[in-house]
């Protein structure tokens, strides 16, 4: 093929080309898409909503630190008198009573699981951390802060520890284990 027919032929292949183009352009131009005209006119004629504007920006104001006007965080709050630690020696763990298995273990560690009844003595059933579980009754000792039972009752312990208080004495608080189901 020479260049001329190449060229010619280039031509034709062009020129069928504009002609399908154009058939396809003319095939679309139908009324086939007036309801989207339609809608398009609807959405246009709509009423505009209206932007707020922006909020109006204050003017950053500085602030001076001054230490010299502030109170020391370092220093305490309110001046204490210094006092001699009162010692109350008329309570205090008993030192020489053996202790008991229980009493090794951390009271919130211990779960009361439940409680017997015989001839009027109770019993509480208590599940330590060692996968055992301890029959104990009032007057047994259990947790770490020499606690004894004081009274056992169907959904309740009632128990007297005795904790340092601090200054070098001793109080006493009571706490209770509660059933758990």
């Amino acid at each position: 093929m020479n260049m001329l027919n190449l060229h010619k032929w280039a031509k034709s292949v062009f020129g069928v080309a504009q002609i399908g183009a154009l058939l396809l352009l003319v095939a679309c131009s139908g009324d086939q898409h007036e309801d989207l005209t339609s809608y398009i006119n609807e959405v246009k004629s709509r009423q505009q909503g209206r932007i707020k504007g922006l909020p109006e920006i204050k003017p950053y104001e500085s602030f001076t630190y001054d230490p010299s006007t502030l109170r020391d965080p370092f220093s305490p709050f309110i001046v204490e008198e210094e006092q001699a630690p009162m010692v109350d020696d008329s309570l205090r763990p008993d030192s020489n009573r053996k202790r008991e298995a229980l009493e090794q273990f951390p009271l919130d560690s211990l779960v009361f699981v439940g409680n017997l009844e015989r001839k009027g003595k109770r019993w509480a059933l208590i599940a330590a951390p060692d996968d055992t579980v301890y029959r104990v009754q009032p007057g047994n000792h259990l947790g770490q802060n020499f606690g004894e039972i004081l009274s056992i009752s169907e959904t309740t312990i009632a128990i007297k520890e005795i904790i340092p208080n601090g200054t070098g004495g001793w109080v006493d608080r009571e706490v209770s284990l509660q059933l758990t189901e």
